[in-house]
């Protein structure tokens, strides 16, 4: 929220991560008793997992060279004992991790919103929903089979000296095993993580595409934009398919190579192992044993391998997320400031695009008290509708400051201050839900205020024609509003409640003559209330309600003061272009 470039904060936070730990990486760490615990989940599980290589040595030789039914049933009935404590620690591991995957969700899913809210403030929508994907990513990883190999892959080492134990030849042909897959693995890492890479690049570029282009759907098909959109995106979309397959492919190969390597070494030491009880080195059971037991040495590593591209997508998901964590701090708490009273000013002020550094506005100095209205005109591409973002602070400025009663608009606590402003952006956008809702910002309705606001709109009339009035539905199944039936909805919103500063961009562009008559009574309303209002337009008609006017050019403050002194002064202006472009010509 500190400003629009972020290849410094890039820097910054890279240098300090290396510091101190990344902002997921400290949650994480609040659940160390939860990983300590699958810990011993996991020691117990796999202590159990011996089990069925002691049943097959005891069964070998014990039961079948005594021929002891008794022995065979004593036997019988522990393993399935065991087997059953191994079956229900398999599921309350499972529950326990599912659990703390929800209460990771449940820790950072406002942080997450909130990064995600502040990314597309910014104008980085596509990376707004990245992020939501990160976390989903992160999570699902936590609580799968992927973590799990990670907890019973040191038991590898212990089923190997197990091995080791019954006959140092099946010990080294078993590590000799271990070290091939682990390589593998490796292996698998080395040739996935360049081309996977690139896949969810390409992916994102292709979805963050369609989507920008689906919201302008109407213009596309009225146009007979479709394939000519559709050309565009197809190669970002075939980018993302050829690098995943490249990275599928070598992971195919790899596994191939693990399996065969898998079921060869568990065929094999059966055969070393046959060759060692015929030199009667081994006994049969010991044989049967050490083939289990390589099974289970290899399999934490196998899962591993199996589950490789899932930890490179979880890992990649999870640096995105501590760099947009460090990109966007958590907001600190802000000192309750008194209600604001309505007194607007702006001192050196400059704005810059996002992810930019071209200045919008230049130097742009004013004060406005309470109750006047301000115009501002102004060519197009001159800064109204930026300088509209600052003073409502949608945007930081990049230099000076916009102030609410002598405090900066940015020191306020947004919820604070939020009720006692009412913005009307140039592009109308209302939330899904009911009409209602809409004009009373998605707060706890109050029926009185939400009527007042919508007379002084003027439009509680034309929203009692809606089939269900204040209760119509908006949004995906709901009613189809048009251009002018959003804007004086979106009007009744901005005034909403007790606003001191309202600031309306183009408020008329998409109006009748009905609607600009109850704009402009809407707007003579708030001036006898007392309330600050900015007005930018390109219609004159609206400018006799103002008092104030203020003059934009490429981003300049060219003139502000009265409204009739401003015109005054513009009429010259255009008296002196035409005068000297008629001296130019002659």
């Amino acid at each position: 929220m500190k400003g629009y470039d972020l290849k410094p904060l890039r820097k910054q936070s890279a240098a300090q991560g290396n510091k101190e730990k990344g902002e997921l990486a400290k949650l994480l760490l609040t659940f160390k008793t939860t990983f300590f615990s699958l810990g011993i989940f996991s020691f117990v599980i796999n202590m159990l997992m011996i089990t069925p290589a002691v049943y097959m040595l005891q069964i070998y030789d014990r039961v079948l060279m005594s021929a002891n039914q008794t022995t065979l049933f004593m036997l019988t009935i522990i393993v399935v004992m065991f087997y059953v404590i191994l079956a229900a620690l398999e599921g309350v591991r499972s529950r326990v991790m599912v659990r703390a995957g929800n209460k990771i969700d449940a820790l950072s899913c406002d942080r997450v919103f909130d990064v995600a809210y502040e990314r597309s403030l910014r104008g980085a929508s596509g990376r707004a929903s990245q992020t939501f994907s990160d976390m989903t990513q992160v999570r699902q990883f936590l609580t799968g089979n992927g973590l799990f190999a990670f907890f019973d892959a040191p038991w590898a080492p212990i089923y190997i000296f197990i091995i080791f134990m019954l006959h140092p030849a099946l010990g080294l042909f078993a590590l000799g095993a271990a070290i091939i897959l682990i390589f593998l693995a490796f292996v698998t890492e080395w040739t996935s993580r360049a081309p996977l890479g690139e896949s969810n690049k390409h992916y994102a570029s292709a979805t963050n595409f369609a989507n920008m282009n689906f919201r302008n759907a109407e213009v596309i098909e009225s146009m007979g934009m479709l394939n000519n959109v559709r050309r565009h995106w197809d190669p970002k979309h075939q980018a993302h398919i050829a690098w995943q397959s490249v990275a599928s492919e070598r992971a195919g190969t790899v596994q191939a190579i693990t399996k065969f390597v898998s079921l060869s070494a568990q065929s094999l030491i059966l055969g070393l192992g046959a060759y060692y009880v015929i030199q009667h080195e081994l006994t049969a059971g010991m044989m049967i044993a050490g083939s289990i037991l390589l099974g289970r040495a290899l399999a934490p590593v196998q899962l591993l391998i199996g589950t490789w591209k899932q930890f490179v997508t979880a890992r990649g998901a999870y640096q995105r997320l501590e760099e947009t964590f460090a990109l966007f701090p958590a907001d600190t708490e802000s000192l309750k400031l008194p209600p604001p009273k309505g007194r607007v000013s702006a001192a050196g002020l400059v704005a810059v695009a996002p992810n930019s550094n071209a200045q919008i506005l230049k130097n742009i100095t004013f004060e406005v008290h309470p109750g006047e209205i301000v115009g501002i005109v102004g060519p197009s591409a001159s800064g109204k509708s930026t300088l509209a973002r600052l003073l409502v602070g949608a945007w930081p400025p990049a230099m000076g400051a916009v102030r609410l009663d002598g405090a900066e608009m940015h020191s306020w606590d947004r919820q604070q201050v939020g009720p006692f402003i009412g913005y009307l952006p140039q592009d109308i956008e209302l939330l899904e839900g009911t009409v209602a809702q809409n004009i009373a910002r998605f707060g706890d309705i109050d029926d009185a205020a939400v009527v007042k606001a919508a007379q002084t709109a003027g439009v509680h009339e034309m929203i009692l024609h809606f089939p269900d009035g204040y209760n119509t539905y908006i949004g995906e199944g709901g009613v189809v509003l048009s251009g002018g039936q959003r804007q004086r909805i979106a009007l009744a919103r901005s005034i909403y409640g007790s606003p001191v500063m309202v600031v309306l961009d183009e408020p008329n562009s998409n109006l009748d003559d009905v609607g600009e008559q109850a704009l402009v009574s809407a707007i003579e309303q708030m001036k006898a209330d007392g309330k600050t209002v900015f007005v930018i337009t390109h219609k004159t008609n609206i400018l006799s309600t103002v008092d104030k006017l203020m003059m934009l050019s490429a981003g300049q403050l060219q003139a502000f003061g009265p409204r009739d002194d401003v015109l005054r002064w513009i009429q010259e202006q255009r008296a002196n272009a035409e005068a000297a472009a008629r001296k130019a010509i002659t």
